[in-house]
This record gives C-alpha cells, sequence and structure tokens, in this order.
C-alpha cells in the first residue's frame, strides 16, 4: 500500500462540480485538483464533469458524477473534530444553510446529501466517561438533541 493514504470518492447526480465549489466555501483549507471531463465514448455527455478532485482539510477528495443510481445515506458520514463551541456553531450552520438540514446527536446533511457529524469539543470525552453511570447520562441527553450542547451533557453526566 503506498503511504499516500485514502482518496474517498464522492458519487453525485451531476453535481459533484458545484459540491466541491460548495465545500471548499465551507472548509478554508481546500483546493480544487484535476477536473476530468466525459468524452464522446460516454456514458455522460461529451464535455460535462465525469470527476473533480479536491481537498478539505487534508483530505483528499473525488466527485464522480455516476447518475442517479446511489444516493448518499447517513451510512458513510464525515465527523467534523472542532476546536471550540464557535467553530462547531459555523460547521453546524453552514452546513445547514441552503438545502442542508439537521438530524440526531449533532448529524447534519449538507444540501448534497452528505451526511456530517459537527462534534464540539467535550461530547466523546463524556459519553465514553470511565465512569460508566456518568457515560449513560451525558450520552440519553445527546440522544434528545439535534446541535449537540456539551453544557447540558455535562449538566446530565453530573446529576448523578
Amino acid at each position: 500500500m503506498s503511504g499516500n493514504g485514502f482518496t474517498t470518492c464522492l458519487w453525485f447526480d451531476g453535481d459533484a462540480e458545484a459540491a466541491a465549489d460548495y465545500y471548499l466555501s465551507v472548509f478554508k483549507d481546500g483546493r480544487i485538483g484535476r477536473i476530468g471531463r466525459y468524452t464522446d465514448t460516454g456514458p455522460g455527455e461529451t464535455g460535462s464533469v465525469m470527476v473533480v478532485e479536491f481537498e478539505i482539510n487534508g483530505q483528499k477528495f473525488v466527485g464522480l458524477n455516476g447518475g442517479p443510481q446511489f444516493p448518499f445515506t447517513e451510512a458513510i458520514s464525515f465527523q467534523i473534530h472542532c476546536a471550540d463551541e464557535a467553530e462547531a456553531d459555523y460547521y453546524y450552520d453552514a452546513l445547514t444553510r441552503d438545502g442542508g438540514r439537521p438530524s440526531d446527536c449533532g448529524w447534519v446533511k449538507d444540501r448534497f446529501g452528505v451526511s456530517w457529524q459537527v462534534i464540539p469539543p467535550g461530547a466523546i470525552d463524556l459519553i465514553s466517561d470511565p465512569d460508566p453511570g456518568r457515560a449513560s447520562r451525558a450520552t440519553a441527553a445527546m440522544m434528545r438533541m439535534q446541535k449537540l450542547d456539551v453544557a447540558e451533557m455535562r449538566r446530565a453526566a453530573d446529576a448523578g
């Protein structure tokens, strides 16, 4: 295996380039790489974007315009471990704007249907607390939330 890590391929129904541009507007550390276009051999329209390479926060992606056969599901998601509450708020708001939507337990689905987990600092520590009672109470509180509220999770954990 090469030392270059992995590249995540995201299958889109015609809007891979728009998605790459969108992700670069949300994540400030990113760039567009090569763009491959369909030729007269198809299956897409000649000249239209087949694949677009992009990188955000050091993670390599390829957006593939493959068609409607394989829509995104929550079975695959990307975790965003945030440095502070302000960063968590930024990503939560940015990814739910313009057609995105919140889900449970800090998950959001962006306007392209890709699922993200916006994780503020301290959330993982609370649900994995070595004290099973604290972890259970923090997890129970989290399960009632859409956007994660670490202060409320901490209050629940401490309530035992």
